[in-house]
């Protein structure tokens, strides 16, 4: 899984490559916006706190917000809603999209972490 580490504070990111199940333990089962302690990933990561911001599947669907599951579902989204990007729809025409629900499985390929605290 890769973990890419946002700071906002300085507006730079990291990409992690982590293959390790034993440390990707702490993520699974999470949901969007939950806090995580950094010390799992590894030793220069000690005394952090990330949030998972967002991620996508082996297959590039997005994970989305309020969608209890771990699994895909197909919803009716709007233009501007995650996953659905509304090139050539109308006004108020919604279309059937995959996302990814927002809990945290071994199916996430690419997890979006922003620090919290230092």
């Amino acid at each position: 899984m890769k973990l890419n580490v946002a700071n906002p504070a300085t507006g730079c990111q990291m990409t992690i490559e982590i293959d390790d199940e034993q440390k990707l333990q702490a993520f699974y089962d999470k949901k969007l916006s939950q806090e995580v302690d950094g010390d799992v990933i590894g030793m220069e990561w000690e005394g952090y706190v990330f949030k998972i911001m967002g991620g996508q599947d082996k297959q590039g669907f997005p994970m989305k917000q309020g969608v209890l599951t771990p699994n895909r579902v197909r919803l009716l989204l709007s233009k501007g809603s995650v996953g659905c990007r509304g090139n050539l729809m109308k006004n108020g025409e919604r279309r059937r999209r995959s996302v990814r629900g927002c809990i945290v499985s071994h199916e996430i390929s690419v997890l979006h972490l922003a620090i919290v605290k230092k």
